[in-house]
């Protein structure tokens, strides 16, 4: 255990997914031993982070202005909506160079053990966009790209009962190759775009 601020630094840093105390232990001591000005970037850029970053209206990603750079792109295809669990899922796929629709973020995946059920995703508001979209275009291809693990699986037969009732709705899931209990996060592209391009019908 260190003394003071040094210690105040590594108990926040360790709260991190993926940094334990030793990782938080490291990061603090090259923060203490670098110059004040490299510091003072990482300030500017978490305040940054804190102040301005922003939720697209239309499908919940990161965004600089009212609808990020996706939705924002006329020459994406509006009929094809690509469900994610979070904004790091679309830049995932994005690497793939597979899918030219656009994106819907849930914020997560059902939980119940950990209190996330459907009122805590933005499962209404995916339900709005196929009801009315903005553009006037149809929806025909809902792809669920949940995380290949228990909740994501979960999620996307939530998903299925609430969107198979609508007329000439395709519903799809992506395919094998993405192994069970990962990450889209970490699936390298060759893997993700197999499974993007071979998904499977569910409806």
């Amino acid at each position: 255990m260190y003394e003071g601020p040094i210690q105040d630094l590594i108990d926040q840093l360790a709260k991190l997914p993926g940094l334990g105390p030793k990782g938080a232990q490291r990061i603090a001591f090259h923060l203490l031993a670098g110059e004040n000005a490299e510091i003072d970037r990482l300030t500017a850029a978490l305040g940054k982070v804190r102040d301005d970053v922003t939720f697209c209206a239309e499908c919940g990603n990161i965004a600089a202005d009212r609808l990020c750079r996706i939705c924002a792109d006329a020459r994406r295809d509006a009929t094809k909506i690509c469900v994610v669990e979070e904004p790091k899922d679309i830049y995932a796929i994005e690497r793939t160079r597979e899918f030219d629709g656009r994106y819907h973020v849930l914020g997560g995946a059902l939980d119940p053990l950990s209190g996330v059920g459907p009122d805590q995703l933005r499962i209404r508001e995916l339900l709005k966009r196929l009801a009315e979209q903005s553009d006037g275009s149809v929806v025909s291809e809902i792809i669920v790209a949940t995380d290949p693990n228990t909740e994501g699986e979960a999620t996307a037969t939530y998903l299925l009962r609430m969107l198979k009732d609508f007329p000439g709705l395709s519903v799809t899931r992506l395919a094998s190759g993405l192994p069970m209990g990962g990450d889209l996060e970490f699936a390298d592209e060759l893997t993700l775009g197999r499974a993007l391009s071979g998904r499977r019908v569910l409806v």
